[in-house]
């Protein structure tokens, strides 16, 4: 599962609008109420395996029920928060 992540944690710090759409699907676990949520039908503006990897986060996120910084994420959120929300 943290390959998942790991994969959309890369696509976060890039420049396009799929980033900008992984980015605010990630950033909206850091925090939703600062860094704003997620409209579910930004999936459809990613590739089938980034959705792929959406998916399999999502169930990550309902099974560990922790924040990314519990899991020894917190400088890469921050990263992307810096880039896309600063």
């Amino acid at each position: 599962m943290s390959d998942a992540l790991e994969r959309l944690i890369d696509i976060a710090r890039g420049d396009t609008g799929q980033s900008r759409k992984v980015a605010n699907f990630l950033l909206a676990w850091w925090n939703a109420e600062e860094c704003g949520g997620f409209d579910l039908t930004d999936v459809w503006g990613v590739d089938k395996s980034i959705a792929a990897d959406m998916l399999t986060v999502f169930a990550l996120v309902a099974a560990r029920r922790q924040y990314p910084d519990a899991m020894g994420y917190g400088k890469q959120f921050e990263a992307i928060v810096n880039v896309w929300r600063r």
